[in-house]
């Protein structure tokens, strides 16, 4: 696709100019308006004058295709909102959207947040007992799923009083309905066509998307409706979204990129979009892509070094001319990947570092700008970033000297809290920094330079993992008499989950029993916290008062130094 002029400015210019009020600006909003995000992404941009326009291309596993305009957007999430408002749900109720990448779940999630109450998104691959932690920790009021999903749903029921309803987005009648269940069809229920969306304000309630950490439950993180004014912004700047563009965001709104990025961002700025539940092969995407002339494509490092293995003759099948711009997500983009698709698509992937907490993207790779090949980028215009001293926590003056990632608290999409967990959001900030909980170093030109956790939260495929939560599962296992969970290095999902388990007297160590161990937790959690590596011990690295030294394990299979171990309660 020939070259067009990007939306920023040079980074350098854009740096001395930029506001929080530009986006502002451009998205009509004063501070103490109403801002409703499910409102500012349908009913604003067919005001102004894109009713007609597709808003979304969605294509299933099956290839039925299904588009809708933003008139249409504008309608369906009317419909779903009143819907749900006719149940008897409320502002401020957390409702879940426990599905797969279908048009209900994007619509759905405009449709809970017009009402004013506040969108729980979950990844649909959980398991009973993940989706159990985190509708419980929310005390969720209705979740809004389908037909295959639900016996994961009613197999929990009886442990939710607080679930009130289950709206099952694909009910066809065949079978009855239980108790709790109501049944939505877009396609037939009649439309509304005008709803009073709640009146939010820049704090007022908006998505929970929870993400896992080191220790204890996964953690609710709150954001508002504010988080437009980022959203909105580094969409158009970031990822360079323009009037005539078809965009592809690949990560599923069960995780913050796919709402930011997926939704809020795109819909935002009145951008097409495509979306496939389809599997994923090269073929299949490069199909998809070719099909639907995309222009930009937002994708996750293992996926790009899953279609690195199949190498540029792969893509050269295809005609992927539309293309203009390609920006990754989600883990680091290691240079060999940047380089590569060079060679295959006639440009590199922009590499973009945000997380839950953050909302938006804090440190990117961007158009016009010199890209190293392996950085994280530079900090977007309006934030202030830093590394700290690991041991201080003050800014480190000396370039090329790793320390933790953090930024000032000021920008309009950062999380207000975690779900009734002050104390963990409180020790995120120090000194007057955000903490990132991840390390990097900058170099003489500005660059940040990504180095690894500063946790033992595991990154597979892009997507956070909590260690406790896995362990956990695993001794509810018979066999399972004490477990304990790392990240092994995987040249492809960057991360995946080994487990080292002691057994109980009387199980030997086989592999049949390392199988069953490993089903049982993809069953309870899902696939993603499942190991793929079991390690039986006899016994596991502890501290004198027990507390298991996972900093022990990681580094042995990352081939790193232990550091100091003074405090075993025995020699490894």
């Amino acid at each position: 696709m020939p070259s067009k002029p990007s939306n920023m400015k040079s980074y350098e210019e854009e740096v001395k100019t930029f506001s929080w009020d530009i986006s502002k600006k451009e998205l009509e909003y004063k501070d103490g308006d109403i801002i409703n995000i499910g409102w500012y992404c349908s009913d604003r941009i067919c005001e102004k004058g894109k009713a007609e326009k597709l808003a979304l291309i969605w294509e299933s596993s099956k290839g039925e295709e299904k588009r809708y305009t933003f008139n249409d957007l504008r309608l369906i999430t009317n419909t779903m909102a009143s819907y749900l408002k006719n149940l008897g749900v409320n502002q401020g109720d957390r409702v879940c959207l426990f599905m797969d990448k279908i048009p209900e779940l994007y619509m759905g999630f405009l449709g809970v947040l017009k009402l004013g109450a506040i969108a729980q998104p979950l990844f649909s691959a959980f398991g009973s007992e993940s989706l159990l932690t985190r509708l419980e920790d929310a005390t969720t009021t209705a979740i809004m799923t389908q037909k295959k999903h639900l016996p994961k749903v009613r197999n929990i029921l009886e442990k939710m009083p607080y679930l009130k309803y289950i709206i099952v987005v694909d009910d066809d009648g065949s079978k009855a309905l239980r108790e709790r269940e109501f049944a939505l069809n877009i396609e037939t229920e009649p439309k509304i066509e005008k709803f009073d969306c709640f009146p939010s304000t820049a704090e007022t309630k908006s998505v929970l998307h929870y993400t896992s950490g080191t220790t204890g439950k996964p953690k609710g993180a709150q954001h508002v409706h504010y988080s437009l004014i980022s959203q909105y912004i580094t969409a158009k700047y970031v990822l360079d979204l323009q009037e005539d563009d078809v965009y592809w965001c690949t990560a599923d709104p069960g995780w913050v990129t796919g709402t930011s990025y997926g939704i809020i961002g795109v819909w935002a700025n009145g951008v097409t979009q495509c979306v496939t539940d389809i599997g994923f092969t090269a073929d299949n995407w490069y199909k998809f892509a070719e099909k639907n002339k995309v222009t930009v494509w937002y994708s996750a490092p293992t996926a790009i070094r899953s279609l690195m293995k199949e190498g540029t003759a792969a893509v050269k099948k295809h005609d992927l001319s539309s293309l203009r711009h390609l920006a990754s997500v989600g883990e680091p983009l290691n240079a060999e990947a940047v380089i590569w698709s060079q060679e295959a698509f006639g440009m590199m992937f922009h590499d973009t570092f945000w997380q839950t907490e953050t909302g938006s993207i804090m440190v990117s790779n961007y158009p016009g700008m010199k890209i190293k090949p392996g950085s994280m980028g530079k900090p977007f215009p309006g934030i202030t970033a830093t590394v700290l001293d690991l041991k201080t926590s003050e800014p480190i003056t000396k370039k090329g000297i790793v320390g933790m990632i953090a930024f000032q608290p000021n920008w309009p999409s950062i999380i207000r809290t975690y779900w009734n967990n002050e104390e963990i959001y409180k020790s995120k900030f120090k000194n007057g920094w955000y903490l990132s909980g991840d390390r990097a170093s900058i170099d003489e030109e500005g660059y940040y330079w990504f180095v690894g956790r500063d946790d033992d939260v595991i990154n597979t495929a892009g997507h956070l993992v909590g260690p406790f939560e896995i362990e956990s599962a695993l001794l509810e296992h018979p066999a399972v008499a004490e477990s304990a969970v790392v990240g092994k290095p995987d040249p492809v999902n960057m991360e995946v989950v080994k487990a080292f388990i002691a057994l109980k007297p009387g199980y030997d160590q086989n592999k049949m029993l390392e199988l069953e161990i490993m089903n049982f937790v993809r069953k309870k959690l899902s696939a993603l916290a499942m190991p793929q590596e079991i390690e039986f011990v006899d016994s596991l690295p502890k501290t004198r008062s027990g507390k298991i030294m996972r900093r022990v394990l990681r580094a042995k299979e990352w081939g790193e130094e232990i550091g100091d171990i003074s405090t075993l309660e025995n020699d490894m």
